[in-house]
């Protein structure tokens, strides 16, 4: 009887909780308020008491953002218009004290007027939502299904998402429905809401939409032939595309500001004459960068990335392996469509090389810090960012660089770094369904590898070493030539704002430093004469090491005079060319291979 007795609580326990339901519904009536109206109806839970939160971030975007501050007029009613008290309990939090309600609706106001690939925006010309800034969720509950109602200002009559869309399409009163699996889904497919145009294309077999906001010189012919390029290549360094349609959303704008990638979408954000020469060719780099992501982050992953805290921070090491292999990715990518040669690839590779070795902040910060630390210095730089900091971007991106060179030396040309990307994908998102440690990120790599990775990691992932670049490039057919260049510097960055010329950066150990020269300072004369920033770059680049100059700044508008010595500013300077080995160059052409 106590079996029989417990058996039938357990059924009921899981029988409630299968019925209950979260739905929310979108409204925008007055669009030029710029406020989105939510209603997050719950049903059949059966907690007297519920915790309803905003996410403080967007995943994917390192930064809390605090998205609480835009919510208004949050109030709650039961299915007999009865109103029920919120009270907060943290910053992003509200209590709701429902008793035996069965359905409650929750309504709140969201102010939306930050166009960005991260934040949520409307107005008379379109909407968009990026989901954590926009819809709650009940703490403990985010496994909840449910259905989603957008109701578009009555001038908006397209919907772009990712998310499934239910029943039959657009009702008489302009609506549509979409379902969701959990919460996770639900905040990682933004939407698109207004009159924007759309167009498909297929490539590896997946349907994708791609929906244009914004007037731009685009072609919609080129964009659907060079995006399906790109899906082409990516797909092809994994072998399969996990999805069965894909969705970009491209706002074409002024001020472009990249993108964020989604599970099956992304967001980008581009100046709205992008779309010929040079400018082409970068937005179809970000193209590769934001697409190569469905599977570099969104699957393959750390494990502190999923399931999300939406509260804090989310701290992990690894973003040199989730944004850095990404955009070793896009430029190769790029190489491989067909859209660069060899010998500009090998130039951009160049470039990156000496971006990072050349940076004062890359022999502070480690690679591995540079990740842990996105939080409160990658996107909250600075006037001394660059002394300090390594953006996890540019050397991840050498790094994976390096790696693959050195797999392709191990396997003779038989494997690349796609085939490890293939071993963390098949082994963490295909059959354990999580995330990688750190630990277990240098393991894998070692076993490809068949070697000992933990030298190599404490000197140039948790250390701040230069690396070696012609042992592993050398091998992999690319030789490497170094110098050191030398020059006479002031060390400080200026910039000209209508008649004043200010200091906007200054090098640690440079002799504006040991002069006493500080950012924001301005710079009135020099040497008796008043100053220009032409007259005194060329001035400057006269003298020679150990020479003076008298500078006269005005610092809170007090006169200083400051007396400057020349000094040193000492920087590498890597190249890099083809091989003409002929066992070397059959592994370059295997790695910087055209398909």
């Amino acid at each position: 009887m106590r079996q029989i007795l417990f058996f039938c609580a357990t059924f009921l326990l899981a029988f409630s909780s299968l019925s209950q339901s979260v739905h929310y519904e979108l409204r925008m009536p007055k669009p030029q308020s710029h406020y989105f109206q939510v209603v997050m109806e719950l049903s059949d839970f059966k907690e007297s008491e519920l915790h309803l939160k905003m996410p403080a971030w967007a995943p994917g975007s390192y930064l809390v953002r605090e998205f609480a501050r835009n919510v208004d007029l949050v109030y709650a009613a039961d299915e007999n218009g009865k109103k029920w008290r919120l009270d907060k309990d943290a910053k992003n939090a509200w209590v709701l004290k429902k008793g035996n309600a069965k359905k409650i609706r929750i309504s709140y106001e969201v102010y939306s007027f930050e166009l960005s690939v991260r934040t949520s925006f409307l107005d008379l010309t379109h909407g968009y939502v990026s989901g954590s800034g926009v819809f709650m969720y009940v703490d403990g509950h985010k496994e909840k299904s449910g259905i989603l109602t957008v109701f578009p200002f009555s001038e908006f009559k397209t919907i772009s998402t990712a998310l499934p869309r239910k029943g039959e399409g657009v009702a008489a009163d302009g609506s549509e429905i979409f379902t969701y699996e959990n919460y996770d889904q639900l905040v990682d497919c933004p939407l698109e809401i207004g009159n924007q145009e759309v167009f498909e294309f297929v490539a590896a077999g997946v349907k994708h939409t791609v929906a244009m906001y914004g007037t731009g010189n685009y072609s919609v012919y080129a964009l659907q032939e060079d995006m399906a390029k790109i899906v082409e290549a990516a797909t092809d360094v994994f072998g399969q595309n996990p999805n069965k349609e894909y969705t970009f959303i491209v706002h074409n704008v002024v001020d472009g500001q990249g993108g964020l990638e989604h599970c099956n979408s992304t967001t980008l954000s581009v100046n709205r004459w992008t779309y010929q020469g040079k400018a082409y060719l970068d937005f179809l780099n970000l193209v590769a960068h934001e697409y190569f992501h469905l599977w570099n982050v969104k699957r393959i992953r750390p494990i502190e990335l999923g399931p999300f805290n939406y509260d804090e921070e989310n701290y992990t090491t690894l973003l040199w392996v989730m944004e850095g292999f990404t955009s070793y990715y896009d430029e190769l990518l790029m190489r491989r469509a067909g859209y660069i040669s060899e010998n500009e690839y090998l130039s951009k590779l160049e470039s990156t090389v000496n971006y990072v070795e050349g940076s004062v902040g890359a022999r502070v910060q480690p690679v591995a810090h540079s990740s842990f630390d996105a939080w409160i210095k990658a996107y909250r730089p600075n006037e001394n960012s660059s002394n300090t900091t390594m953006t996890y971007y540019s050397r991840g991106a050498m790094l994976a660089a390096v790696f693959d060179a050195m797999i392709i030396d191990k396997y003779y040309g038989k494997k690349c770094l796609d085939h490890f990307m293939r071993v963390l994908y098949d082994k963490y998102y295909t059959k354990l369904k999580r995330g990688f440690s750190d630990k277990e990120f240098q393991a894998e790599l070692s076993a490809f590898l068949d070697k000992d990775m933990s030298d190599f990691f404490n000197r140039y992932v948790y250390g701040t070493e230069m690396v070696p670049f012609e042992t592993y490039f050398g091998p992999a057919g690319v030789d490497v030539g170094f110098r050191k260049i030398t020059t006479t510097a002031l060390g400080a960055g200026l910039k000209q704002e209508g008649s004043r010329l200010t200091v906007r950066s200054v090098r640690s150990g440079s002799a504006a430093e040991n002069a006493g020269l500080s950012v924001n300072d301005e710079i009135i004369g020099y040497n008796g004469f008043r100053v220009d920033q032409s007259a005194l770059e060329s001035f400057l680049s006269s003298l020679e090491v150990g020479e003076t100059l008298k500078l006269l700044i005005s610092r809170d508008q007090i006169l200083l005079e400051l007396t400057v010595v020349m000094s040193e500013f000492e920087r590498p300077q890597f190249s890099f060319k083809g091989s003409t080995q002929v066992d070397r160059e059959k592994l370059r052409r295997y790695w910087l291979r055209a398909i």
